[in-house]
């Protein structure tokens, strides 16, 4: 039996998954921070009698101190991981600062999932064939890291955050394989494209308008999580890959420079040092 952590596992692709692989008779623990969402989650597994191999772990993943307990208590849970799958995705139109002084989109889309894979590469490392599938935005033209003010305090749109967020995890995806590439778990970037979820967000009037306009030709979320799931089926033999729409896109591009991800990689490190407990007991992660 394996082991798949989804977090945004109580909603649209994420939810999906971890449906599917309860299905299959695998077992799932899914993060999330809506408490009634991982009632229904659990509710709908003891009904196809899967009570027994489904978790809920409720969180608020856009703060540090919240992923470095998920972190321990899957790790204390799960000794072994197969797959890591990241999901968790909340637009907001307006700035939101988090209570330990980060932007909310760059720390949930963002550090969050940096925090969650490297804090479980030990018990992904002790699976037979691990893989982390960032489920994220790889070769978005616009995207670009704001360097001297990521937390986007300076201009802010909902865009500009979701479209750096895009680009910050084709980074972390390098420096990931760059740092456990020689190990088992292999690093996997998803774009899915338009797909009919719940499109979870706090949207303006202009914003709203574009994802109703979206919405109306988008594919089925069960269409989506097919390409997805081969990815943790059958992970790819490279430490790094990307995916668009279920097509494989180089990642020997601009949107994937490794010098790139080694300031990124710092600009984390150095973020992380200014938020209490922000180090927690991660790996030293060579750039």
């Amino acid at each position: 039996m394996k082991t798949i952590v989804v977090s945004g596992g109580t909603d649209g692709i994420g939810k999906a998954l971890a449906h599917t692989y309860l299905s299959r008779g695998e077992r799932v623990a899914v993060v999330g921070r809506n408490l009634e969402k991982g009632k229904a989650f659990l509710a709908a597994a003891a009904e196809t009698g899967a009570a027994a191999r489904a978790f809920f772990i409720p969180a608020d993943l856009s703060l540090v101190a919240e992923n470095h307990r998920v972190v321990a208590e899957l790790e204390a849970r799960f000794p072994v991981v197969d797959a890591l799958v990241l999901c968790a995705r909340h637009y907001r139109s307006a700035r939101l600062e988090t209570s330990e002084g980060l932007e909310n989109t760059f720390a949930l889309e963002y550090v969050s999932r940096y925090l969650l894979g490297h804090g479980l590469i030990a018990s992904l490392e002790r699976a037979e064939r691990p893989v982390v599938v960032n489920v994220s935005g790889p070769g978005i033209p616009k995207g670009e890291i704001h360097w001297d003010d990521p937390g986007l305090a300076g201009g802010y749109s909902g865009g500009a955050a979701q479209t750096q967020a895009g680009r910050a995890n084709d980074l972390l995806g390098v420096a990931f394989a760059a740092a456990h590439g020689a190990g088992p778990v292999k690093y996997v970037l998803v774009h899915p494209g338009a797909v009919a979820t719940s499109f979870s967000g706090r949207y303006d009037a202009a914003a709203a308008a574009h994802v109703a306009a979206m919405k109306r030709t988008a594919r089925p979320v069960a269409e989506a999580v097919v390409p997805i799931a081969a990815c943790i089926d059958d992970p790819p033999a490279e430490p790094l890959s990307a995916f668009v729409r279920g097509e494989r896109i180089s990642v020997h591009h601009p949107s994937f420079d490794h010098t790139s991800a080694t300031r990124l990689l710092d600009l984390t490190r150095d973020l992380l040092a200014h938020v209490p407990g922000g180090g927690g007991e991660l790996p030293e992660v060579v750039g």
